[in-house]
This record gives structure tokens, C-alpha cells and sequence, in this order.
């Protein structure tokens, strides 16, 4: 009798444990395939763990269990869907993070291939059909039969497509002169590929190459400023991986990073290379991860979820910016792509990490500073550039602003002016979508909320929809108050859709590009939108972060940050960080080419540390002082934190568990972790009902685990409550 252990498709913790099925079939399925199986009386997909042959008939076995054992139904997959090495990393994802194993498998999959139910409606394998000539024997055949016949004995193999008389080749094929083939279509085209040369190495370059090359350590991280020629080091690794026999994975933050990149790698390795992010379509991700199974590809870039790429013999992992917060999962398992990169190059026999920033996270900072990881560094820009001017604007200063524009100031409205004339294109960044940021009613002051999440619901001016950005919920603009009926309704705040219209209104001559996520939720808009600027198509690109990362436009001599303290009003230990960090990354778009570039710095906080580092480019000294201040609070790279988060139906049942959960880990741990909390998050509620969240800062992360392990044993067994373990942090 053959047992299957299964781990079902639901990522509940209490449901973290493979469960028993009997299979009635002779032949043993493998290890790592898809099963469907009854479960809690519906049919559901799971994930086979292990195969058992037991050699006791079914009713014997379940008298030995004391229970009785359902059969499962079929098994989906002839082969393991996952490689042994990426099992044995899902593993110590699961550990690391706490996580459902199940819930790091789908993460690592793609739709189609996922152990769900839904993996079902996906896509599958396409094929196109193809006829080829085997026999040229014209005996008895029509004169148009002769034809065709003649006209596919001199070619290889045709698209059947191609053909217009079906009839007449459906009588070849019958009479044995063709046959037909099937081949496997690939959906995914990369369509914007340019003839850009392979530039050779600076002196810096090619010292931090051969620093990288020569050096048996696991983990590197390469500081190099805005300008320095980050990637052509990476290139230039990667051949070497690739001359050397090994594979490649390169990631990048941001969906808007991946066409700049791979143009680049394309032009090298043109069919070596595999993508996979977000936005390819269920039949394209389904495609490129089984090319990169099949060996197909050698080397493969991607976003986040890319580091769980089925490559073998991987020789280097590298990461572009590594600092950017995209790396982290929001969602179970609450995995970095970072760490779980470190993770695997453990798998790999001389596998090293490369992590690349000219702004690093703390954490890589300070590891690097330890000697924790190699630190290379490339603090000058190719061929000597200056790093761009920059001056900081006060909006608190009446002397900046006039009744012309509430947005521009008088200075960047200058700027701008001037660099329209010569010809020279400008970059302006507002880290926020939309055009208003709540709609509310002047007679009643209502603002209009999601529904699900009960926060403010973004204007967006292109549809005239309001939006909820947590959630995705979207419904058509008001004309009245749904409260008190009012029809005075006023839109509050602005995002990059204002801008994009006060340009217009202050420079009508001037042509304009718009890049965020909602540009981007059309297929090729963020390629087309990059390709147009690169060209000079535009003279002012508009846009998020999404614009502030990675880009090369040598005509652009003007940056201007609108509101660059934008993001300091927000909760979180790490905003002075990320607001430095955009200020450097966005400023470092300007002058990168042989004219000088500038930066205007829009600001109500002037005096701000990170505002003042960050006009600067001054790393270090932000660094010197954003630590004291961490040390202080002991917050990371000094401590740990982690959060864990309760959600119900019940208000009152997730606020009881909250404090609870807050007690054990007091008592469990003699004042070694601090619990901060309970707090209501931003967003409190969603589909999963209320949340409560407390926060933990902790140096012995093994005396956390084992308590957080007697958490989840304790919590997971009570009903109508559902948690969330968010190790390492970043808010």
C-alpha cells in the first residue's frame, strides 16, 4: 500500500504539518508533486512531502494510526515541481521566518505550477503546430498537391499556420508525404532590445572586479556612488560566471529597473537569459521558469520573488540595490530577498554574493564596517563626473513661493524654465500617486474610505476614480457626500498626477511623461515610457520612485524633488533612511552624461538631517549619524525586530490575544525582549477582519524563535483569530 504525506494548499499554522493519504495506485508517485485530495469534505490541492510503502493492508494501518485514512484522489504532476536543492531552501525559509512550509512553496512557484486550487485556471503549455515534408514521392498526387509538396521538400518546418490550403495539406499528411509537428510556443517576447556596446572598464572598475574575483568570502557589498559604473562590474562578473561553466541571478527592485537591465545582459547573452517578475503573464512566467528548469537559460533577472529561480550551479547572486524595501515580503512568508540569497549561496560550491548600492541599507553597512561582509567600494563617478549641485528650497521661506504655483517654487520654476531652453530634459519626483490624496465634504468633513481597509481613498484624475492604494478597491468619483448628501465636495493633497497638470499649466509648451504603478499596469507602458524619454521624446519626466532608481538619461541636467521630506511624516524607524536614500538615488539621475548636472531639493524640513546628508551626498556622515540615533533607540542594526500581528472578526477577540501574546513573551523572556504595543495599524482592518499588532526588539534571536514557536503552538489552536510573523521587519 503506498501513503502519501501531504501538505495541504491552506498556510494555516495550525495546518503546518503533512497529513496522510492512501494512494490506489501500483506505481508510487515522486516526491515534490501535486496532489489533489479530499480535505474537510472538498477536493483541494496539496504538496507531496514524502511517499511511504506500507506493507500492511488500509484497515490494519488506520487500527495501528486510530484513525481512518481518505484516499487521495489523483496526482498531478509526473515529475517534482521543485528542484531538491530549492525544497531544502524552502525549508530553511519556513524556519527563519516561521512561515507555513506550504506558503514558501506558492512563493516560490509560478500560477500555474503553484500547489493551489487556483493553479488550475492558469495557464498551461502552448503549442504551435508545425508540418514537414518526409516523403517526396508525387505518385498519384493532384497537381496542387504537387505544389505544396514541392514547396515544403525544399524548406524545413513550416507553420502550419502559414499554409492556406488546409485541404490540401490534410490530404499529404493523410497519404503519408507530411507530418505534422508540435512544438512548445514561448509567450514571452523582449521586444526592446537595443545594439548597446560593451564598455571597458575604468581602473576603479576593474580593481573591485579582480578585489571580487580573488576573494573566497560568501558576501560582498559594493558601494559605489550614483554614476560609478555599477553595472558594467556586474557585467563583467557575470561573463565570467558564465565563461566559467556557472549560472547567474541578477535582481532589481523595481518592474521599471528590468527592461534597463536587460537590455543590457541581452546584448551579451541574448538567449541565455530568462526573466521573471510581476507583470509577465501567468503563460509567460509559466514558460521562463520551465526554460530556466530545462537549463535553458544561464543567466535570469528578475524582481523579488526571482532569487527562488530553478537554476542550477549558480556561481554568483547579485542584487542591485539592495536597499530598497521591495526586497521584503509583505505578505507570509515575510521573507528578504536578500537573506534567503545568502541562504542559497550556501547551497552552491563557490557561489558568492554581490550586493550593490550607492546608498546601503544599515544593516549592510554596519555588517560590512564588522567585516561580516566583504566591503568593495567605487566612490568616484566614471571618468571623474562631478556629482550634481544641489540646493535645498524652504517652502517655509515666503520669499520661495508667489501665487503663480502652491507646488512649484520660484527657484525650481527657474530651473526648469532654463533648462527647457537649452534643450536639456528634466527629472521631477513626487513619491506619492494619484492626484488628491482624500476627497471631503466641506458641510459635514467626511472623507471617503474604503470600505475594507478604512482609509482614505486616493483621487486619481486619468479615470476619475477613487482608489483605496492598500487594497485595490476602486469606485467612481462622488458627486455627493454619501454621509449628509452635501454636493460640496473638495479634493485635499496632490500626488504625481497634479504635478503632471501644474506642468502643463506653467509650461504648455513643454512635453511631458508620466511613470507610477498606474502607468505601469499596462503591458510595456513603463518600456515604452523609458523608451520615449531615453529618445527625447519628452523634456519632463514625471514620476514616483519608480524613476529614481538605475536610470540613465544623459540629456538630463535637472532633478527636482517636490516635497522630499514627504516621507518623514511616516510612522516607521527607518523613514529618516528611506527619505535620504530616495534624495541620494534621485539626485544621482542628473549630470550623468557630459553636461553638469543640478538638483532642487523642495522642503518644509530644511534642517532635517537627512534632507541636509542627502543634498550633500554625503553617505558617511548620514550613516555616523543615523546610527547614534538607532543606537540610542536600539533599533536595528543594534537589535532585531520583528512584529506579529492578530486579525478577527472580533475587534475585542484580536485585542485580547494581542495583550496576551505581549504577556507570554514577558514572562518567557526576563526583560531580554522588549514588546512594544499593542498597536492599531494604519490600515486596521481588511478581509481577514480587525488587526492588532505589536512590535519586538531582541539581541538573542535563538531565545526569540523558541518563543515565538511556543506562540504559534498556543495561537494557532484557538479559533476565530489568524497571525502573522514578520521577522526582521522593516516598519
Amino acid at each position: 500500500m503506498i501513503v502519501l504525506k501531504v501538505l495541504v494548499e491552506h498556510a494555516a499554522y495550525a495546518l503546518n504539518r503533512p497529513f496522510s493519504y492512501v494512494y490506489n495506485v501500483e506505481k508510487p508517485p515522486c516526491v515534490g508533486a501535486r496532489v489533489v485530495v479530499p480535505f474537510n469534505n472538498k477536493d483541494i490541492v496539496g504538496y507531496i512531502e514524502n511517499v511511504e510503502i506500507v506493507n500492511k493492508s488500509k484497515e490494519e494501518y488506520e487500527e495501528e494510526l486510530g484513525f481512518n485514512l481518505n484516499v487521495a484522489k489523483s496526482v498531478i504532476d509526473s515529475e517534482a515541481i521543485l528542484t531538491k536543492e530549492l525544497r531544502n531552501l524552502a525549508g530553511e525559509v519556513a524556519n527563519y521566518y516561521h512561515a507555513p512550509l506550504i506558503s514558501v512553496y506558492q512563493a516560490m512557484l509560478p500560477p500555474s505550477l503553484k500547489p493551489t486550487s487556483s493553479s488550475f485556471n492558469n495557464a498551461k503549455i502552448q503549442y504551435e503546430k508545425y508540418v514537414k515534408c518526409i516523403n517526396s514521392n508525387e505518385e498519384g498526387l493532384t497537381s496542387k498537391q504537387i505544389e505544396l509538396l514541392r514547396l515544403l521538400n525544399i524548406s524545413s518546418e513550416v507553420k502550419k499556420s502559414e499554409i492556406k490550403s488546409l485541404s490540401v495539406l490534410k490530404k499529404l499528411i493523410d497519404n503519408g508525404n507530411v507530418i505534422e509537428i508540435k512544438k512548445e510556443k514561448m509567450r514571452y517576447r523582449f521586444e526592446n532590445i537595443k545594439n548597446l556596446k560593451e564598455y571597458p572598464l575604468t581602473t576603479l572598475q576593474e580593481q573591485v572586479k579582480n578585489e571580487f574575483l580573488n576573494s573566497n568570502d560568501l558576501v560582498y557589498l559594493l558601494e559605489g556612488v550614483t554614476g560609478s559604473g555599477k553595472t558594467e562590474v556586474y557585467i563583467k562578473l557575470v561573463k565570467e560566471t558564465i565563461d566559467s561553466g556557472k549560472s547567474a541571478l541578477i535582481l532589481v527592485p523595481e518592474i521599471s529597473l528590468t527592461p534597463v537591465m536587460l537590455n543590457r545582459f541581452y546584448t551579451l547573452f541574448e538567449k541565455n537569459v530568462a526573466i521573471l517578475h510581476s507583470e509577465l503573464t501567468s503563460g509567460e512566467k509559466y514558460d521562463e521558469y520551465r526554460r530556466i528548469l530545462r537549463g535553458e537559460a544561464k543567466v535570469v533577472i528578475g524582481t523579488r520573488s526571482a532569487i527562488f529561480a530553478p537554476l542550477d550551479n549558480i556561481g554568483i547572486i547579485i542584487i542591485d540595490e539592495e536597499h530598497v524595501e521591495s526586497y521584503k515580503q509583505d505578505n507570509t512568508p515575510c521573507y528578504h530577498a536578500r537573506e534567503v540569497a545568502i541562504m542559497r549561496a550556501k547551497h552552491f560550491v563557490g557561489c558568492k554574493v554581490l550586493l550593490g548600492s550607492a546608498t546601503p541599507s544599515l544593516e549592510s553597512e554596519a555588517r560590512a564596517y564588522k567585516g561580516v561582509y566583504h566591503h568593495l567600494k567605487m566612490l568616484k563617478r566614471v571618468n571623474e563626473r562631478e556629482l550634481p549641485k544641489t540646493e535645498i528650497v524652504s517652502l517655509q521661506n515666503f520669499k520661495n513661493i508667489d501665487y503663480t504655483s502652491s507646488i512649484f517654487s520660484i527657484p525650481l520654476r527657474n530651473a526648469i524654465d532654463e533648462c527647457l531652453k537649452r534643450k536639456e530634459q528634466v527629472v521631477l519626483l513626487l513619491n506619492r500617486r494619484g492626484y488628491s490624496t482624500s476627497v471631503l465634504c466641506r458641510d459635514c468633513g467626511h472623507i471617503i474610505k474604503c470600505p475594507d481597509c478604512d482609509i482614505p481613498l486616493v483621487y486619481h484624475s486619468f479615470d476619475k476614480l477613487l482608489k483605496c492604494h492598500n487594497c485595490g478597491h476602486v469606485e467612481p468619483e462622488p458627486h455627493t457626500c454619501p454621509k449628509c448628501g452635501s454636493k460640496y465636495l473638495t479634493k485635499i493633497g496632490f500626488g504625481v498626477e497634479k504635478i503632471e497638470e501644474e506642468v502643463h499649466k506653467l509650461f504648455p509648451n513643454a512635453r511631458t511623461l508620466r511613470l507610477d504603478s498606474d502607468v505601469g499596469k499596462l503591458k510595456n507602458n513603463i518600456v515604452t515610457t523609458l523608451n520615449k524619454f531615453a529618445n527625447l521624446e519628452a523634456d519632463i519626466l514625471i514620476g514616483t520612485q519608480m524613476i529614481a532608481k538605475g536610470h540613465d538619461f544623459p540629456n538630463v541636467t535637472l532633478v527636482g524633488l517636490v516635497l522630499a521630506d514627504l516621507g518623514l511624516s511616516l510612522p516607521s524607524i527607518r523613514s529618516s533612511e528611506k527619505t535620504f536614500q530616495l534624495i541620494t538615488q534621485a539626485i544621482g539621475r542628473a549630470g550623468r552624461g557630459e553636461k553638469a548636472g543640478k538638483a532642487i531639493i523642495q522642503t518644509y524640513m530644511p534642517s532635517h538631517y537627512s534632507i541636509i546628508y542627502g543634498a550633500r551626498q554625503d553617505y558617511q556622515g548620514f550613516f555616523a549619524n543615523e546610527m547614534k540615533i538607532r543606537k540610542i533607540q536600539q533599533n536595528p542594526p543594534y537589535t532585531f525586530v520583528s512584529t506579529l500581528t492578530i486579525s478577527s472578526n472580533s475587534e475585542d477577540l484580536a485585542e485580547e490575544y494581542i495583550i496576551k501574546t505581549m504577556e507570554l513573551v514577558s514572562q518567557n523572556s526576563n526583560g531580554t525582549i522588549i514588546a512594544i504595543g499593542p498597536t492599531k495599524p494604519y490600515v486596521y482592518k481588511d478581509t481577514l477582519g480587525f488587526k492588532r499588532q505589536c512590535m519586538f526588539k531582541y539581541k538573542n534571536k535563538g531565545q526569540f524563535d523558541e518563543i515565538v514557536e511556543n506562540i504559534i503552538k498556543i495561537l494557532s489552536k484557538k479559533p476565530g483569530i489568524s497571525i502573522k510573523i514578520n521577522i526582521d521587519a522593516l516598519d
